[in-house]
């Protein structure tokens, strides 16, 4: 059953003209980074309120130990996996047009991605809160228990989007034209709980796209009929199916 509904995707992937690909948390679990929801995930271990935007203000310190630990030391090993590397030889192919992610690990671009929309920024950069000059994570003295600006001692804030902050006005901008533009959009690895990011498969769909959704279990897009194909199953299996599916040439 689910080989003949891996042909059925394919076959939508290969006819369609704009595949935009949105992904979350899920497709990242299989390079050892645990969603931030869930039983398993980083929220039952951490209190939320340290990326709130303004706790990050008035307590800099704690907010930073955390980041430190989860961004830095933790995801800072993760590596891509083999869901990313399928994206992006479909990119290379000419199948897949553009990936919006809501993740910050900056796996695809490490896959070989090229046309990525961060839609809650990443960890690559940091910016200054006082002079707002930009740094690269390899330029900053991140052992210290505050990271400071070179220039004014300023200190510096990663370049995700807080619980508080809004979305970066480029990729959220860029992403509506996407969701609108695509006639295919595939989701892998996200609930459609955290918004406003869940709005754009939403949008997709009022444009007339066809969604097809990789997810270990059923999510609000599956509920809700938002999902016309839905994939059940880690990111990784489903994607390398899809990809053999799609660039095999047969025998």
């Amino acid at each position: 059953m689910m080989q003949a509904e891996i042909l059925k995707a394919a076959a939508v992937l290969k006819q369609a003209k704009h595949v935009v690909v949105m992904t979350g948390a899920g497709i990242s679990v299989e390079s050892g980074i645990p969603s931030f929801r869930g039983e398993e995930g980083i929220w039952k271990r951490y209190d939320p309120i340290v990326l709130d935007l303004e706790y990050f203000f008035e307590n800099p310190q704690a907010s930073w130990a955390a980041i430190k630990t989860l961004f830095y030391d933790f995801f800072g090993e993760a590596r891509a996996n083999p869901a990313h590397f399928a994206l992006s030889e479909l990119e290379h192919a000419g199948i897949v047009k553009s990936i919006i992610t809501q993740n910050i690990d900056n796996l695809h671009t490490e896959a070989g991605s090229k046309q990525v929309y961060e839609y809650h920024g990443n960890t690559r950069t940091l910016t200054c809160t006082s002079c707002h000059s930009v740094y690269s994570r390899e330029q900053v003295d991140l052992t210290a228990p505050i990271p400071r600006c070179p220039k004014d001692h300023g200190m510096l804030k990663p370049n995700f989007v807080f619980f508080g902050e809004g979305i970066p006005e480029r990729e959220a901008t860029l992403s509506h034209q996407e969701a609108c533009r695509c006639d295919v959009m595939l989701i892998i690895g996200t609930t459609g709980e955290v918004r406003p990011a869940c709005n754009l498969p939403r949008i997709a769909k009022q444009n007339r796209a066809k969604i097809i959704e990789i997810n270990i279990e059923k999510s609000l897009y599956t509920l809700e009929h938002v999902s016309d194909i839905f994939l059940q199953g880690k990111a990784t299996t489903m994607m390398q199916a899809l990809k053999h599916a799609i660039l095999d040439k047969p025998v």
